[in-house]
C-alpha cells in the first residue's frame, strides 16, 4: 500500500521542498497552505513525479479549517495517513517593547497552535492503526535564544516542549513524535516575516540584516531542511538540527553564558 503524508505550508520553502521529496521517496501527498495557486502548483509538480497529489487551501491558525484538511487526506488516502509534517509558520524579529499583543497571538497561532489542532485531529486515526509520525518544524530558536526574537523563541521552544512531551506519551502506541530544528533557512520566509522596531528605519535594518543574512554560508536551503525530515522519519530518529543551527545550538548548551554575551555584543 502506498504510503501517504500531509505536509502543512507547502505551497513553497522548505514544504514544497518536502512535498517534492517525499514525492520521489514514493510517498502521495496531501498539501496544505493558504494560497491557492502557488499550492496547486507545488502539486502540479507532485504529479509530474508520478505521485497522486491533494491540495487543500487551508488556514493553519482555525481549528476547524485544519480538521478539515485531515478529514479531506484521510478520504484521499483511503483512510491510511503515515506522516503528518508540521510545517506552516511565520517569523518575528523585534524586541519585545515594540511588539504587541497581536503580533503575539498571529505568531502563537501559527507556529505553535496550528500544531496543535493537527496532531489532535490526526491521534485518533494513528491510535487507531497503531503506527504514524509526526513531524514538528521548529527552528534553532526553539533550542537556545536568539537576540530580539522573544515571541519567536517562544513559540518555537513551546514546540520543542511539545514534541518532546508528546513523543513519551505516544511512543507506547506506536507513534514516533520528531523534530526538525532549520537554523536560518534562504526560502521565501521573508515574504511573511515581520519585523518591529522603535520605528520604521530601525525594522527597516533588521529587515535588511535577515535579508543579507540568507544570502551567506550560515543559511541553509530548504532542501536541506527536507532531507532532515525525510531522515528522521525514515530512521526514526527523535530531532535533528539542521546546518549552523547545530554547531550554535550544541555551543550554547555547553557555553551558555559565553553564548549568550556573544549575542549580546552582536545584537
Amino acid at each position: 500500500m502506498t504510503s501517504t503524508v500531509i505536509i502543512t505550508g507547502a505551497s513553497q520553502g522548505i514544504g514544497k521542498a518536502t512535498a517534492l521529496l517525499f514525492a520521489q521517496k514514493g510517498y502521495d501527498v496531501v498539501l496544505a497552505a493558504r494560497q491557492p495557486e502557488r499550492l496547486e502548483t507545488a502539486a502540479a509538480q507532485v504529479r509530474q513525479l508520478g505521485r497522486k497529489a491533494l491540495a487543500i487551501p487551508t488556514d493553519v491558525r482555525n481549528a476547524q479549517q485544519v480538521n478539515n484538511l485531515i478529514v479531506q487526506a484521510l478520504d484521499f488516502a483511503d483512510n491510511n495517513i503515515d506522516v503528518l509534517v508540521n510545517n506552516a509558520g511565520i517569523c518575528l524579529t523585534g524586541p519585545m517593547e515594540n511588539t504587541t499583543l497581536d503580533d503575539w497571538q498571529q505568531l502563537m497561532d501559527t507556529n505553535f497552535w496550528a500544531y496543535v489542532y493537527a496532531i489532535q485531529a490526526i491521534i485518533p486515526h494513528f491510535s487507531q492503526q497503531g503506527h504514524g509520525t509526526i513531524v514538528n518544524v521548529g527552528s534553532f530558536g526553539g533550542k537556545m535564544p536568539l537576540p530580539n526574537m522573544t515571541a519567536y523563541c517562544a513559540s518555537k521552544y513551546a514546540v520543542t516542549g511539545l514534541t518532546d512531551t508528546l513523543r513519551l506519551e505516544l511512543q507506547p502506541k506506536g507513534i514516533h513524535v520528531c523534530a526538525v530544528q532549520p537554523s536560518v533557512t534562504n526560502s521565501n520566509f521573508m515574504e511573511r516575516a515581520q519585523f518591529r522596531g522603535r520605528d520604521e528605519n530601525t525594522a527597516q535594518e533588521s529587515r535588511q540584516k535577515m535579508s543579507n543574512l540568507l544570502n551567506t554560508s550560515v543559511a541553509s536551503q530548504p532542501e536541506d531542511v527536507a532531507k532532515a525530515i525525510w531522515d528522521v522519519v525514515k530512521y526514526r530518529k527523535n530531532e535533528v538540527v539542521v546546518g549552523s543551527g547545530a554547531m550554535f545550538s550544541t555551543l550554547y548548551q555547553f557555553f551558555p553564558g559565553l553564548m549568550q554575551w556573544a549575542m549580546q555584543k552582536s545584537s
